[in-house]
């Protein structure tokens, strides 16, 4: 089923997201993760790709395996930093072969090294090229791609990154996917000026939930995520003791959650980090909201 389908489903989802191994011997062990995910029966779950591609290979297998033994709607990331076309269209030729119907398509993360290469001899600079290529590719394919509630790091203004997400979507994007954010009206002043600037495709809130205190760190980091202060208080409260830590981040989480449902949100994404019982808990938390 391709992700436009699941959204106009007319009942409040929940999506998970989760990433592959990154090497042979951590596959068994995110396999099982992954479908004891499966089993609570989400609306779709994503498969992430590493940085450069490093992690690419397990990705269709995690994806296919929850297709075809749980029969779950998969997303497959594709990332296209420093691709060529010809690489594109292998795994665009790998993701079909696959029965994957949806693909979210990013530019992807700047490794080091990456950040070192000379650009200009890059066949993809960007994730609406990227997107274009998907659509005039021919294939029967779902795209979704990201979207940044508190601005992407690279971007001189929210302006210019909504000029980039229209872009993005008028290429052929057909959803978009949030960055993780930990304040709901960031993600609702963000709906109004996107909306405004005529980007009317369905919009996926990702919410993460912070279970230990090192994570705080991590996720500023990765994507300067404003830190409420209700926030902050629960993690100097509990981040010591991991067991509190991890139930008032849950709880932390399906509050975020349950506000986005009433206020018209029809599916959440939960950035799960491979953890089934994070994942387990909210769905109990949402169990008579979420059908």
């Amino acid at each position: 089923m391709k992700i436009t389908e699941v959204l106009r489903q007319d009942r409040l989802l929940l999506s998970f997201e989760v990433f592959p191994p990154k090497t042979d011997t951590a596959f068994a062990s995110v396999k099982n993760a992954t479908e004891e995910m499966a089993r609570l029966r989400p609306s779709f779950m994503s498969v992430t790709y590493g940085a450069g591609g490093g992690t690419s290979r397990y990705t269709l297998d995690i994806a296919r395996n929850i297709k075809e033994r749980y029969g779950v709607p998969t997303l497959a990331h594709l990332t296209c930093v420093s691709s060529s076309k010809e690489t594109v269209h292998a795994r665009i030729r790998e993701i079909i072969d696959a029965g994957i119907e949806n693909v979210m398509a990013l530019r992807g993360d700047l490794t080091p090294e990456l950040e070192a290469s000379d650009r200009s001899k890059w066949d993809y600079r960007h994730a609406a090229e990227l997107v274009r290529e998907l659509k005039e590719s021919g294939a029967d394919l779902c795209i979704g791609g990201a979207c940044y509630p508190e601005i992407h790091p690279e971007s001189p203004n929210q302006k210019e990154d909504i000029r980039y997400l229209k872009e993005k979507v008028e290429a052929g994007c057909e959803f978009l996917t949030t960055q993780m954010f930990f304040d709901n009206n960031l993600l609702y002043n963000f709906l109004y000026k996107i909306r405004e600037a005529g980007v009317t495709v369905p919009v996926i809130p990702g919410v993460m939930p912070i279970t230990n205190a090192n994570q705080v760190a991590r996720a500023v980091k990765l994507s300067g995520s404003f830190m409420p202060v209700r926030f902050k208080s629960l993690v100097d409260k509990f981040g010591s003791s991991p067991a509190a830590m991890m139930q008032a981040g849950i709880a932390y989480a399906t509050d975020q959650i349950i506000d986005l449902y009433a206020n018209g949100i029809k599916n959440v994404h939960v950035y799960s980090m491979n953890k089934p019982e994070v994942a387990a808990a909210i769905r109990r938390n949402l169990s008579d909201i979420v059908g």
